[in-house]
């Protein structure tokens, strides 16, 4: 199997793994809810996800990119994980998946 094919496996289940976490405050997981900003692996498996939240004064702030860390940390082959807050650009209700705005009766 080459590098990349297994790199875009991993990402997948990067991607899967962060659909099991949520913002305390929104029945969504924070994939679909669009905080999740970019996901980068190295050929190494290190892990470097761009993430944001609703909003800067969210009261689950301290703790969320811990939780994400964590989260991707478990899956097997990362060797190491690094998660990069950022409230640029801040986030909107446009950034959510039609399934997240679906759930959240926004349609």
């Amino acid at each position: 199997m080459s590098e990349e094919k297994n790199l875009s496996e991993l990402e997948e289940k990067i991607v899967e793994q962060l659909r099991t976490v949520y913002d305390p405050e929104i029945p969504v997981n924070i994939y679909d809810l669009g905080l999740i900003y970019d996901i980068s692996v190295t050929a190494n498996k290190e892990v470097v996800v761009l993430m944001t939240l609703t909003s800067p004064a969210c009261p689950v702030a301290g703790e969320l990119p811990g939780e994400v860390e964590m989260s991707v940390r478990e899956i097997d082959g990362v060797t190491d994980v690094k998660v990069i807050l950022t409230f640029s650009p801040p986030w909107d209700r446009s950034m959510m998946s039609d399934e997240a705005a679906l759930e959240l009766g926004l349609f």
